[in-house]
């Protein structure tokens, strides 16, 4: 072998050993390199203001009283069963008022089908439908053309057309004089229990 092919030779087995070499020093700095993670921006926050359309916002929370042990509990009153309902709200004045708007009635063609809460449907209760109320709720619907006033019980979901505020039965929609229009601009006021 001469010198020039020996060096050559080694030089060979030099770059070779080099090569492999500087690749295993890369994957060991890799290895022990501390990590880096690509980390998605945090999402942008933007506070709400105003109300949103097609939902009732400004509704009472129902949260029991902790202190209310029952020794504050308003009498009896005595009236006539007809107005009872009515008569004791106004008497007293346990109501809050939660809004406005459209109401209308629905009647026989639902006659004995279920509501949302399991109750038979009778066109002949007081009762009515509303989005949110829990069921049971007593509220005292005001229509404002003829300024009488019934209180329903919520024993249903709806109403389902946009601008409506709560379906009432025939006999509420019949006892405070929307009956005949079909609908009326009216007032809720949520009755204390």
């Amino acid at each position: 072998m001469t010198g020039v092919a020996f060096i050559m030779k080694v030089s060979g087995i030099s770059k070779r050993y080099t090569a492999l070499g500087g690749l295993g020093l890369m994957g060991l700095a890799l290895a022990i390199a501390p990590g880096h993670a690509e980390q998605s921006p945090a999402p942008e926050i933007v506070p709400v203001s105003g109300t949103l359309s097609g939902l009732e916002t400004n509704l009472p929370r129902f949260e029991p009283s902790e202190t209310d042990d029952g020794t504050d509990a308003n009498p009896a009153i005595d009236l006539d069963d007809s107005d009872a309902p009515l008569a004791a709200a106004n008497a007293i004045g346990m109501a809050e008022e939660i809004g406005a708007g459209e109401a209308s009635w629905y009647g026989p063609k639902f006659r004995g089908r279920r509501t949302a809460n399991g109750e038979t449907f009778d066109p002949t209760q007081l009762t009515a439908a509303h989005r949110t109320l829990p069921f049971g709720s007593k509220v005292k619907v005001t229509y404002g053309r003829t300024g009488k006033s019934v209180v329903v019980r919520i024993n249903d979901r709806g109403p389902y057309a946009h601008n409506r505020v709560i379906d009432l039965s025939e006999a509420a929609a019949r006892q405070i004089g929307i009956r005949g229009a079909g609908r009326g601009h009216v007032t809720l006021a949520l009755m204390e229990s």
